[in-house]
């Protein structure tokens, strides 16, 4: 699949993705891809973002693939059965821990738990072995119960423009090799 053959919903995770942010490079670079206004970036609710996401998804026209950083991944988890319109994949990029009592700020909790249902489409999640919001072994644990394929992105933080993620090139392979591999 090529990028022009699909909607690209990008789904940022809490306070949204800054023009630095990866995220916002791949929206501004990639013409079939758009940001999905999720609501109040600086104090979500987990109702309004999956509602917000879900009538994003029912705009759509064209196979669908959506890409989640941070809190937008467990978004796109959570609101995967409810979906009206099937999805063609998912990139879900540093999944937080919504179970962890100790993530902050604490309204994340929240997003949790966290689905353990096997996801309805192809999708690979990426994480780091020093992301403050959320363990390896977590992160793991998250992608076996998706049936997601898992990618370790080593130390790499947050994978946000504070981690030095900004342009993210291997991000972008990664992501240009997953639609390569999804038949249209």
């Amino acid at each position: 699949m090529k990028t022009s053959q699909a909607d690209i919903l990008i789904v940022p995770g809490y306070k949204g993705a800054n023009e630095d942010h990866w995220q916002s490079r791949w929206e501004n670079n990639i013409t079939s891809a758009r940001r999905v206004d999720m609501g109040d970036w600086h104090k979500p609710v987990f109702e309004d973002w999956k509602a917000n996401l879900i009538a994003a998804v029912e705009e759509t026209t064209k196979p669908i693939i959506l890409v989640g950083h941070s809190i937008g991944s467990q978004v796109i988890v959570q609101a995967a059965k409810e979906f009206g319109k099937p999805i063609t994949g998912a990139m879900l990029v540093a999944p937080p821990d919504v179970e962890n009592p100790a993530i902050r700020p604490k309204h994340l909790l929240t997003f949790g738990p966290a689905s353990t249902a096997p996801l309805p489409f192809p999708s690979v999640t990426i994480a780091s072995r020093n992301d403050h919001f959320c363990a390896y072994e977590k992160a793991e644990d998250m992608a076996a119960s998706w049936g997601s394929l898992f990618m370790d992105a080593g130390e790499s933080g947050h994978i946000n423009h504070e981690s030095g993620h900004g342009p993210w090139p291997e991000g972008l392979m990664v992501f240009s090799r997953f639609l390569k591999q999804i038949e249209v």
